[in-house]
């Protein structure tokens, strides 16, 4: 039994499904299927139930899953440590003015108080907040977006709504769908914007008027404080005085993840993923 064998038995028992999980270990389902196998050959014990329609842990496999993600943890914790005394490590965070809260910082901080970490806030061209050009090592971003050679892991999944006015005769209905706003400008993403992510934030069906170009959540904002146009966002956002947002029923939701280039992020991202999952995603230690 070793960490690799480990990593992917905890990407079958979070999945619960060996496709899923090779995909999210950027592998083939074969030679999964025969690590996996091995791990129960080595351990004597079946860890998982197999069927058609995915795999269920056994009571073995449930006391493996909790003491491999403890030992995958440390694992972690200590290639940070022998990183951080080879030099002072850093990290940067790429992120589009997302509500995580502080306890993410706070617990990343004590686990690894070696670590500096740089905060680069991008705008709203780039989904991906820095991934690809380096500028970021792992983002706390949204998806869709075109996540060629990006790795990423669904923290949350958030309601999305239409951001009005507080005076706006429409805000203070209970519900909206995007067929009402019809009439309004929305918010543009400047040229070069991956298309994928603007698709998204345009609403379902396309075809709006255009409004004003925005590269910032603030600009955003503003431009439905001072302009009137539409503008969406996460339900649950903190909005400034005079905002406030209503659902909107048609417009699917959104997903908060982290990201990060490549397959093999290194123990440092490894660990943050962790933590974010169980900070913000509310998975249990």
């Amino acid at each position: 039994m070793d960490l690799r064998e480990l990593r992917y038995f905890v990407a079958v028992a979070e999945e619960l499904h060996f496709g899923r999980a090779a995909v999210r270990l950027h592998m083939t389902q074969p030679p999964l299927s025969r690590a996996i196998k091995q791990l129960e050959t080595d351990l004597g014990y079946v860890l998982l139930h197999r069927s058609p329609s995915g795999v269920a842990l056994t009571p073995a496999g449930a006391s493996l899953y909790d003491e491999a993600r403890t030992l995958l943890a440390q694992a972690d914790q200590v290639r940070a440590k022998v990183a951080g005394a080879a030099g002072a490590a850093t990290m940067t965070i790429g992120t589009l003015a997302e509500q995580v809260g502080t306890r993410l910082a706070a617990v990343y901080r004590e686990r690894h108080p070696g670590v500096h970490v740089r905060i680069r806030e991008a705008d709203l061209s780039d989904p991906t907040t820095g991934l690809r050009t380096g500028l970021a090592d792992v983002a706390l971003t949204r998806i869709p977006f075109d996540d060629t050679g990006i790795s990423t892991h669904v923290l949350r999944t958030d309601p999305v709504g239409v951001v009005l006015r507080a005076d706006d005769p429409l805000a203070g209905r209970e519900s909206l769908h995007t067929d009402e706003l019809a009439d309004r400008p929305w918010f543009r993403f400047p040229e070069g914007t991956d298309p994928i992510w603007q698709a998204y934030w345009n609403g379902p069906g396309g075809g709006r008027r255009d409004g004003p170009v925005v590269r910032t959540v603030h600009e955003c904002l503003q431009t439905v404080l001072w302009n009137g146009s539409v503008g969406l966002t996460p339900l649950g956002h903190t909005l400034p005085e005079g905002l406030t947002s209503v659902p909107l029923v048609d417009m699917p939701p959104s997903r908060l993840v982290v990201a990060w280039a490549g397959s093999d992020p290194g123990p440092l991202i490894r660990s943050f993923v962790r933590i974010a999952a169980t900070v913000v995603g509310g998975k249990a230690d």
